[in-house]
């Protein structure tokens, strides 16, 4: 029987062997140093801040691998022997494949910044980051301050779960205003206030030089790199974003750059072995996309994917729009296609913005300014239908036919304030144009 290992139980991996089962009768292991069971990431932050258990993080019974005949090994993969088809662990032991699958992940980038290996250094990305963070930081009293560098994502949900046990929190960004690499600028200043009427202390064009230690190993302080500022507390966050969790695969002639070098069937150079997830690396990018997307839906296509292939369907990776959705302490944020920052964005694309007077409401639409076609839109306070913009995008629809019918994709509820009037009053009076807001039934935009 053809046996599959899976190096990493994270979505990609979980997801891998999921459909493989459902495909065939293959023999299924999965490797894991982190955890015995899969659980979800992004509910991390929710397990600190007390609104759930960590059992509650698992989506699947202990009883649910057995029952579908999914191994599960704890241990850690020291090295890939590609050409007898064998891994190496730590401790000796050694596991034959037939395929391979690696879905190791990510870890948190670190810059070689001095002292950045002390006790109450962390990231936010594994189980191991969570028992640390209630380790050294369970309270404000045992915690008196914590310092994050990064101004991420991650960055910006630690911040929010420190902030939850009323712990003071200094925040070091490099950029001149968070996320601006990623924003329009509207959007980037209003989510600054944001942090900031959070009591959060928001450091904008700021490094980190150095992390002091006190005479027991653990986090003293921190010191800025441009004023030599020092600044005492109890924890760092490292959140400078992530790297592929690669290094045990130099020696295997597997080969890669930052991640897992890979085409579009997700196959490396070595026959029968293949890489997914946030260690995958894209020879050439697909489309706008980045070589390698630490996303999790992406993860998880990834995952269904390789199946596929795995099981005799040879299929490549088509992981369609690009979509995600964030959440900026109490602003909700849904992207749909492409919105780029100002110094990003190509010669041919335009932006119409709309932000609400008072409240932490706003969109940005990008088109091009010469053909009028719908690019992508971002929305912040405003829930939106993901399949109604996957469907103009694939469409690809004009501005206008976007503005017109803008309030078929609100996702909110009824009782919720709706801005589309507004908008497309703002739109019409910066164009000179004369576009009428309209509704249709949301189910007849799908039956056509």
């Amino acid at each position: 029987m053809e046996h599959v290992v899976i190096i990493g139980n994270g979505i990609s991996g979980v997801t891998a062997a999921r459909h493989i089962r459902k495909l065939s009768d293959k023999k299924i292991t999965i490797i894991s140093f982190e955890t015995d069971y899969f659980f979800s990431r992004t509910a991390l932050m929710y397990v600190y801040m007390g609104h759930m258990k960590f059992a509650h993080t698992q989506p699947y019974e202990s009883w649910f691998w057995k029952k579908n005949r999914i191994d599960l090994k704890k241990g850690f993969v020291a090295n890939i022997n590609s050409s007898d088809k064998k891994l190496d662990f730590s401790n000796g032991e050694t596991l034959s494949y037939d395929k391979l699958i690696i879905a190791t992940g990510s870890k948190p980038n670190k810059f070689g910044w001095p002292g950045q290996d002390l006790k109450g250094v962390m990231g936010m990305y594994h189980k191991q980051d969570l028992e640390n963070l209630e380790k050294y930081a369970p309270d404000n009293k045992t915690c008196k301050r914590a310092v994050i560098v990064g101004g991420g994502l991650i960055g910006i949900e630690l911040a929010e779960m420190l902030r939850s046990r009323k712990i003071p929190v200094t925040f070091l960004v490099r950029e001149t205003s968070f996320w601006n690499g990623v924003l329009p600028a509207q959007e980037s200043v209003m989510i600054n206030e944001h942090i900031k009427e959070h009591h959060i202390d928001l450091r904008l064009n700021t490094n980190l030089k150095e992390i002091k230690s006190d005479e027991n190993g653990n986090v003293k302080s921190i010191i800025i790199e441009e004023t030599g500022e020092e600044i005492f507390c109890d924890i760092v966050g490292l959140t400078a974003g992530v790297t592929p969790n690669i290094n045990f695969i130099k020696n295997s002639g597997i080969d890669t750059n930052r991640g897992v070098l890979v085409n579009r069937f997700l196959e490396t150079n070595i026959k029968d072995v293949y890489s997914i997830g946030d260690c995958a690396e894209q020879h050439e990018a697909i489309g706008q996309r980045r070589n390698i997307e630490a996303v999790w839906y992406t993860g998880r296509m990834m995952g269904e994917t390789v199946a596929q292939t795995i099981c005799d369907n040879k299929t490549a990776y088509k992981p369609g729009h690009w979509f995600n959705s964030a959440k900026f302490l109490d602003i909700e944020y849904q992207t749909y296609g492409w919105v780029f920052s100002e110094r990003s964005k190509k010669e041919n694309e335009t932006y119409f913005q709309w932000q609400h007077p008072k409240e932490n409401k706003c969109i940005t639409i990008s088109f091009d300014k010469n053909t009028q076609l719908f690019l992508g839109i971002n929305t912040f306070g405003i829930r939106m239908r993901h399949e109604i913009f996957d469907k103009w995008l694939t469409e690809k629809r004009a501005i206008k036919h976007v503005l017109e019918y803008l309030a078929d994709a609100n996702f909110d509820p009824e009782f919720y304030n709706l801005y589309e009037h507004e908008i497309v009053t703002k739109f019409n009076l910066e164009n000179n144009t004369n576009i009428q807001s309209k509704k249709r039934s949301w189910k007849r935009i799908f039956s056509r």
